[in-house]
């Protein structure tokens, strides 16, 4: 799951080096918070235009999540 959110992110930045994905541990009910890190300049390109990108970048994780029957939250930091 880490791979994809990476390689989504680094699609979309200027700087693809700084981009970094960490991971919590799960909690109690299995939910897992995924962190992504990029450089300040290329926050805007992951966020969209009134979160467009933001959003269709959780869907997707979701949907993978959803496959392998987890439960999945993106924070984008």
């Amino acid at each position: 799951m880490e791979e994809l959110l990476k390689a989504i992110a680094q699609g979309l930045v200027d700087d693809p080096d700084a981009v970094e994905v960490t991971a919590d541990e799960p909690d109690a009910r299995g939910n897992v918070v995924y962190h992504l890190h990029v450089a300040e300049d290329d926050m805007g390109r992951v966020i969209g235009k009134q979160g467009r990108i933001a959003k269709a970048i959780r869907t997707v994780m979701k949907a993978r999540a959803t496959k392998e029957g987890v439960r999945v939250q993106v924070d984008i930091d």
